[in-house]
C-alpha cells in the first residue's frame, strides 16, 4: 500500500475523529502513536510512523517494550526527526511517572508485593544494576530513596556503609534495600544473599534494621523476608 494522508482515510477510520466520537479506548495501538505525534510528514503518514515503531526490532508490537527505545533508535525511522521523537520519548515517560504514582498511592512498605510494583517501571528494564535503599520512619512511613550504587552488585563493593550513611541523613529507623536484575529473573545470586546478611548485621548494631532486600525483575520479584530464612 502507498502513502495515504489521513486527511484522506475515511472519517470514521481518522484518528482524530474517532478519539472524538468513540473515546481514547476505541483507538488502535498505531491511532494512538498516530495522535501523540499530531502530524506525519510529506512521504510518512502519522499512522504509518506509528506503525514503523510498534514493529521496531526492540519492540515487536509490544507496547510494554516501547521503554526499550532510545533517541537514536528513534531518529532512524521514517518521519520521526528531533522534535516527533523527543515528544515521543515524552509521553514515554509520562506513562511512566503516572503509573509510579498509582502505585504510590497503594504503597504499604508491609507488603513486600506493593515496593515491588512502586519500584518495578523504573527497575525492571534497565540495562545495569542499580541498588536503591527506601528509608522508613518509625510508624514504617516512607521518608524517602537513594541510589547508593550502580553496577554488578557485590557485597564487597556494595557495602553496607554506604546504606547506612544514606539512612542516618533521613533519620530512618528501617530500610528496605532494593536491586534490579538486567536478565529478567530475581533470583537472587550468592551476592545477594551475602549482601544481604551483611546489611542484616549492621542493622542490628546500629539499631536500624533492614526490612527487606527486594530483587527486581521482568515483572517478577524477589523478597527475602518472604523466601530467606535469614531474620
Amino acid at each position: 500500500m502507498g502513502h495515504i494522508p489521513i486527511r484522506e482515510l475515511p472519517e470514521n477510520e481518522r484518528p482524530y475523529e474517532k478519539l472524538l466520537k468513540h473515546g481514547a479506548q476505541s483507538l488502535e495501538d498505531s491511532e494512538l502513536i498516530a495522535v501523540l505525534l499530531r502530524s506525519g510528514t510529506e512521504k510518512h503518514s502519522a499512522i504509518e510512523i506509528a506503525r514503523s515503531i510498534l514493529s521496531h526490532p526492540l519492540v515487536n508490537n509490544n507496547l510494554d517494550a516501547l521503554h526499550h527505545l532510545q533517541y537514536a533508535d528513534l531518529r532512524k525511522i521514517g518521519g520521526l526527526g528531533k522534535v516527533r521523537s523527543l515528544q515521543f520519548l515524552a509521553a514515554i515517560e509520562f506513562a511512566r511517572r503516572i503509573s509510579k504514582a498509582k502505585a504510590l498511592t497503594r504503597l504499604a512498605f508491609t507488603k513486600p508485593e506493593t515496593i515491588a510494583q512502586y519500584y518495578m517501571e523504573d527497575m525492571r528494564h534497565l540495562t545495569y544494576e542499580t541498588v536503591i535503599a527506601a528509608f522508613l520512619n518509625s510508624r514504617g512511613d516512607f521518608l524517602g530513596d537513594k541510589e547508593v550504587f550502580r553496577g554488578s552488585v557485590n557485597a564487597s563493593v556494595a557495602s553496607p556503609r554506604e546504606v547506612y550513611i544514606e539512612a542516618v541523613r533521613h533519620d530512618a529507623v528501617g530500610i528496605v534495600l532494593l536491586h534490579n536484575h538486567p536478565s529478567g529473573d530475581p533470583m537472587p545470586s550468592r551476592e545477594d544473599i551475602l549482601l544481604t546478611k551483611r546489611l542484616i548485621q549492621a542493622g542490628e548494631v546500629l539499631s536500624i534494621p533492614l526490612v527487606d532486600h527486594i530483587v527486581i525483575g521482568d515483572n517478577r520479584y524477589y523478597s527475602f523476608r518472604e523466601k530467606e530464612n535469614l531474620y
